[in-house]
């Protein structure tokens, strides 16, 4: 029987909005929330092929005045250019936010929130975990066009400070945008690659949620609904990005893992590829891709059981009832594996850390900066410096 835990906190408070045609709703939800001249925010690419075109139609065709535009966010957004796009929203005299685009731009999104609506001049002043405060907050409205992040439904934004070459994790249940728009149309232009490392980002979020310390019956129940959509869903979508069953599948299955992360958190698969990433600038889906069966076969100790429930939904019925119940944990991360190596036949997804151009001599800054990573709290078995050596060494 299932433990419930003593105390928990579950929330989940963006209003979702999925389905085709999920963008012409827009208009709609920005009066709802009383907002007149949203700026927008997106990336040059978005721009250039016509994704971002499409949200500004729907803007335009529900009389809504854009107030300012920024698509000059880059793919590991700053606090510089944070600090720019809040004072161009104050001189744009904008009301509201519409991000456009992957992490990056939703969490640019998110850190220009918190300095608007915090009224703050640098964002430092409010770095951490629940240390904004309730108040007047700009309405915001977040659409992806990845599957994977799931910023646009997340407690978190991650903000990469130049100066100290790390990410900063700014954390808080007022950080989740208003709305979330799920539109199969914003995830079709997606490369298959792009659609396979953000893929298996959202299956690290939902199986760190499931595992970790702060687990709960809420959010087991998000992740585990997130892994099967993502089991069923993500080799389609690398093969055919205009399969919009299996498009819609994998942005739902984001949303849902990262509602299941915010409300429990993630574990050392995290603070490693955070370290990566800082320290080393590999994409975060990459890392997460390179280190889920390693941070798996780390915590297998204290999470086997956990993982063999998590076999069902990951591979399906046929496989879960054919393996032997002391064998399902086990079964699990072959599984991950098997899914690596097709993902990386199809569409060269990086399997070793050698291949994002981390070398051995990055070893002991990644880890010491790993170990200090606010994701380590909550991993169910803990780590020391040498334990995360010896990850880096295995998945190098």
């Amino acid at each position: 029987m299932r433990r419930l835990p003593d105390y928990y906190e579950f929330q989940s408070s963006a209003k979702v909005l999925s389905g085709k045609f999920a963008l012409e709703n827009i208009p709609q939800e920005l009066k709802n929330l009383g907002a007149e001249r949203p700026m927008v925010l997106s990336d040059g690419i978005l721009e250039k092929i016509g994704t971002l075109g499409m949200v500004l139609d729907a803007l335009g065709s529900g009389d809504i005045e854009i107030g300012g535009m920024d698509t000059d966010i880059p793919a590991d957004s700053s606090l510089t250019v944070v600090h720019r796009i809040a004072e161009e929203f104050r001189q744009k005299g904008c009301d509201s936010l519409v991000a456009v685009g992957g992490g990056s731009v939703i969490d640019t999104a998110k850190g220009v929130r918190m300095v608007l609506s915090q009224d703050v001049d640098d964002i430092l002043d409010i770095w951490g975990c629940e240390n904004l405060t309730r108040g007047k907050w700009i309405p915001f409205v977040a659409v992806p066009t990845t599957s994977g992040t799931g910023s646009e439904s997340t407690l978190v934004a991650v903000i990469k400070n130049e100066a100290r070459k790390l990410k900063m994790e700014f954390i808080s249940y007022f950080l989740q945008p208003d709305v979330a728009v799920l539109d199969p149309r914003m995830t079709e232009t997606l490369p298959p690659k792009t659609t396979a490392s953000t893929g298996m980002d959202a299956l690290c979020h939902a199986v760190e949620a499931y595992t970790c310390l702060q687990k709960n019956p809420l959010s087991d129940a998000y992740a585990t609904a997130a892994i099967q959509l993502i089991g069923e869903n993500l080799e389609t979508a690398v093969k055919n990005g205009k399969d919009k069953k299996a498009r819609m599948a994998m942005a739902n299955a984001s949303m849902m893992a990262g509602s299941a992360f915010s409300n429990s958190m993630v574990g050392i698969i995290h603070a490693i590829g955070h370290a990566l990433g800082g320290v080393c600038h590999v994409p975060h889906g990459d890392a997460m891709t390179i280190l889920l069966p390693h941070g798996m076969a780390y915590n297998y100790r204290l999470c086997g059981e956990l993982y063999g429930e998590l076999l069902l939904p990951l591979a399906g019925e046929e496989v879960f009832c054919s393996t032997p119940k002391g064998e399902r944990g086990k079964q699990a991360i072959r599984e991950v594996w098997a899914l690596r190596r097709r993902l990386h036949r199809l569409c060269g997804l990086p399997e070793r850390l050698r291949d994002c151009g981390v070398t051995r001599s990055d070893f002991q800054r990644v880890a010491e900066t790993a170990i200090n990573d606010g994701a380590m709290l909550v991993n169910p078995r803990p780590a020391e410096l040498e334990d995360v050596l010896i990850i880096l060494e295995r998945a190098y």
